[in-house]
């Protein structure tokens, strides 16, 4: 496992570049930060027992309003990379949340900042929906950030 520098994380997955993760620049693809992003939320999820068969048997999805990158650090071709998660933010329903990938690139840098604002939807009545108690331990468990907030939805009229 790489040694990032700025401090420990209790979630991290370590990946290997693909050729296909490159421009012709030799530069990382700035869509490929983001794949890698979803690759740690969804096997952290995994890890916690959320598999892609229990969201189809719950009928339920994680789906994003927003995602935002910040760059801060090349990523070089067939560099070693490290993926973070923790939580910014949680509604008290577990509907939505708010999570933070970083990834560090082979020398232990920041390499870039993914922010994801997300909830859970329905599959079958497409709807936005509160999920089961099974799903509140992704997020209990999670490290939360510094700067972590509660996120407070608005009520329906």
């Amino acid at each position: 496992m790489l040694k990032i520098k700025n401090k420990s994380m209790k979630y991290t997955i370590p990946f290997t570049t693909r050729w296909a993760d490159f421009d012709p620049n030799l530069h990382m693809r700035h869509s490929a930060y983001n794949d890698y992003a979803a690759e740690v939320r969804l096997r952290y999820f995994k890890a916690k027992g959320i598999t892609i068969n229990v969201l189809a048997k719950e009928h339920i999805g994680p789906v994003l309003f927003e995602e935002h990158t910040s760059f801060r650090k090349e990523i070089h071709l067939g560099e070693n990379i490290t993926g973070t998660i923790q939580l910014v933010g949680l509604s008290k329903n577990g509907e939505r949340w708010k999570l933070r990938h970083n990834l560090y690139n082979e020398a232990g840098d920041l390499a870039a900042e993914i922010q994801v604002y997300g909830a859970w939807i329905d599959t079958e009545k497409r709807k936005l929906t509160t999920p089961p108690d099974s799903f509140q331990l992704l997020f209990t468990d999670l490290e939360k950030t510094s700067d972590f907030e509660e996120i407070v939805l608005k009520k329906k009229k």
